[in-house]
């Protein structure tokens, strides 16, 4: 079975070595397998082990979207509070990649994972970890992809307009409801544009999905440059550095305390289709009785002034409710049709 050795940065600076299986040797598999009739997989729902002893302390892994020195001091809240509600110590590590994330679960190095929801069904169909929460945002449970620019001219067929956050956005993406302005993307041939890596569903894999829908080779009809995290797409296109990035909707909002200027020269101007959010995957290893203290713990702290606005420094979140299986599979589906599995 082949490993990986990958590091753990927790929350108080103190680096973990974890060695993570990089295959599902194991695990059991939750998900049906499609057959020769041609049936669709069924959602992956997950498992739990009710002969587990109650755990002494749990590790809640998390990926920067960001910059990942703030999200080290941002998490510290939840720490605290999820400490208190559930009567045991829970340190927060801030992973590599979102992989890493998956991993952790896998491995019983995390027991609660916050997932984007391409890793949320990974997790789930390699793992057994139950998806048990997804994240909400301005009561909305899925969001855009967004295109946007410094050369307003080239991609936006109308005059960008200001959104209710002062941001210029055209071709009716002020909304952030997908889809809008995707016949703009045909004007992408050999520019340059930034990417998240491949596992990410807002940075790369619904906009390369959008992109081949128009007819463009990610490979072939544009220069890609790949960045490590949201803002650092819209700080590439806002540098010059690259033509157009790719984001989730409106990660402008993340860079501009430091770039004010940002919403005004770097514009939006094409929504993907609406992803399922993120949220909140739990492990296996844990007994259905914990999965729900876990899961009662996180939405009643969600539901308070405090939570709410711990979650939203973390991620922007400003609720948690009950995940939806069914609902995350889009990501697995759309991954599919550019070839990743």
């Amino acid at each position: 079975m082949p490993l990986r050795t990958t590091t753990l940065a927790t929350a108080t600076g103190v680096a973990l070595l974890a060695t993570l299986a990089l295959s599902g040797c194991g695990a059991s598999q939750q998900t049906a397998s499609a057959g020769s009739s041609g049936t669709a997989a069924a959602a992956c729902t997950g498992r739990s082990d009710d002969s587990a002893a109650a755990p002494k302390s749990l590790t809640l892994a998390l990926v920067p979207s960001g910059d990942a020195k703030k999200l080290v001091e941002t998490v510290k809240p939840l720490e605290e509070a999820l400490t208190k509600r559930l009567g045991i110590p829970v340190k927060g590590v801030i992973t590599q990649d979102y992989q890493a994330s998956v991993e952790a679960i896998g491995s019983d190095q995390a027991q609660i994972g916050m997932l984007p929801s391409l890793q949320m069904s990974q997790a789930c169909d390699k793992y057994g970890a139950v998806p048990a929460l997804q994240t909400e945002r301005n009561g909305k449970h899925s969001y855009a992809a967004q295109f946007f620019t410094n050369d307003p001219v080239k991609y936006c067929s109308d005059t960008p307009v200001a959104g209710t956050n002062g941001m210029l956005y055209c071709n009716g993406t002020q909304s952030g409801t997908g889809p809008a302005g995707l016949d703009a993307l045909e004007k992408l041939k050999g520019a340059k544009i930034s990417l998240l890596q491949a596992a990410s569903p807002a940075g790369y894999i619904f906009p390369v999905a959008a992109m081949k829908a128009a007819g463009l080779d990610v490979d072939e009809d544009v220069s890609v440059t790949q960045v490590t995290a949201n803002d650092a797409s819209v700080l590439s296109v806002y540098n010059g550095d690259t033509e157009v990035g790719t984001s989730y909707w409106d990660a402008r909002s993340v860079v501009a305390t430091d770039t004010p200027d940002v919403g005004k020269k770097v514009v939006v101007f094409a929504l993907t289709d609406e992803i399922p959010n993120d949220g909140v995957s739990l492990s296996s290893g844990l007994s259905k009785q914990w999965q729900q203290k876990i899961t009662t713990a996180m939405k009643d702290y969600a539901g308070t002034a405090e939570g709410k606005q711990a979650l939203t420094a973390i991620y922007q979140i400003t609720g948690l409710t009950d995940a939806d299986p069914e609902a995350l599979t889009k990501t697995q589906q759309t991954a599919a049709t550019i070839g990743l599995g």
